[in-house]
């Protein structure tokens, strides 16, 4: 499962920062991407913590691991909570791209490859449930005010194989051709 980010949190912002700084836009503009905010106000809105709601599924007995999505996104976090011999695919046309992230990889004209090793994307924790639970992990999360994404699956991993892998369908995230981000454990 994926819950939804606050917005950028803290992954990647010297990449921000030069966004910023190419695109011609202050951080006092009127954010484009964000009615009745301004650039500074939309790209540093505060993290959101998890502590809450994943404590309550924790006491469900629903989770096997967690992983904040921070810098290294995807590919870098999620392998670092699996076990030897698992592989997770993530689908990343299960949800969508929020509009900060949109206007950071239209900006910076980011391959979809590097947005998934760099940014949350809109994730900004990865749970990995087992199958049977998962709609009772979704219920607990929801009702204590996340929103939640089944964003792939896990399963065994072939040999040589990498521990996490990102597609995008076309058109997901905006991009035009199927991509592929993978990790390189």
């Amino acid at each position: 499962l994926g819950l939804a980010s606050s917005g950028v949190h803290s992954n990647g912002f010297s990449l921000v920062r030069k966004l910023v700084e190419v695109s011609g836009v202050s951080y006092h503009d009127p954010c484009t991407f964000e009615a009745g905010k301004t650039y500074g106000e939309a790209l540093l809105c505060p993290t959101k913590i998890y502590v809450k709601s994943c404590l309550e599924a924790l006491k469900a007995d629903c989770i096997k691991a967690l992983s904040h999505i921070t810098g290294g996104g995807f590919v870098e976090n999620i392998p670092r909570i699996l076990p030897k011999g698992v592989t997770v695919d993530v689908d990343a046309s299960l949800w969508t791209l929020p509009p900060v992230f949109d206007w950071l990889r239209t900006t910076g004209n980011i391959s979809p490859q590097e947005m998934a090793k760099t940014f949350n994307c809109g994730i900004g924790m990865a749970v990995i449930v087992p199958a049977d639970k998962a709609e009772l992990a979704s219920k607990i999360f929801e009702a204590n005010g996340e929103k939640v994404y089944n964003i792939g699956t896990v399963r065994a991993k072939k040999e040589g194989e990498p521990s996490t892998t990102v597609t995008g369908k076309p058109g997901s995230w905006g991009y035009a051709d199927a991509w592929v981000a993978k990790s390189a454990h």
